[in-house]
């Protein structure tokens, strides 16, 4: 328990550090921005509580916000995924349920488990994230090709990042 919370300190440190000095100087076109920060709630233990996550995401956005000097639009989006991810995982849960101490992984769970489960939080977060950027009815389409491209490139680093900490058996 004591390690498994030091590893998401350490987690949610290295994101955040990750994001402001890394990637948020990548841009391709001006469209693609990748936004790794979301791996933290993505992998949050099952077991956590749902309104302790909800104040994880407010602080993870709160911290990329401040730094970025954005007005909220990551703290919306955040707190929209971590709400989000409560319900999603009991809409795909396996028959047999989740296994206590577990965290949402490709090497417990599976490629196409967790392909769907990040597939559809990454994109939600950035919709939201595009969405409220844009703020204008007019801008919804390129808003939305944004958020699906920027999505991509997130999903692929969020990929790299789990087949290269995967523990073999």
């Amino acid at each position: 328990m004591i390690r498994e919370v030091g590893t998401n300190i350490l987690r949610f440190a290295l994101l955040v550090f990750l994001q402001l000095f890394v990637l948020n100087n990548i841009q391709f076109s001006g469209f693609v921005n990748p936004y790794l920060y979301v791996m933290f709630i993505l992998l949050l233990p099952f077991e956590t509580a749902g309104w302790f996550m909800l104040i994880l995401a407010f602080v993870l956005g709160m911290v990329i916000d401040v730094a970025s000097t954005t007005i909220g639009y990551h703290t919306i989006a955040t707190v929209f995924m971590a709400y989000f991810r409560y319900h999603l995982l009991r809409l795909i849960a396996p028959q047999d349920g989740y296994e206590p101490g577990m965290s949402p992984a490709i090497s417990s769970l599976g490629f196409a488990w967790f392909f769907k489960y990040a597939v559809i939080l990454t994109l939600a977060h950035h919709l939201v994230l595009f969405w409220v950027e844009s703020f204008q009815l007019a801008d919804l389409f390129p808003a939305t090709f944004r958020a699906f491209a920027s999505s991509i490139f997130t999903i692929m680093l969020i990929f790299i990042y789990q087949f290269l900490t995967m523990r073999r058996k």
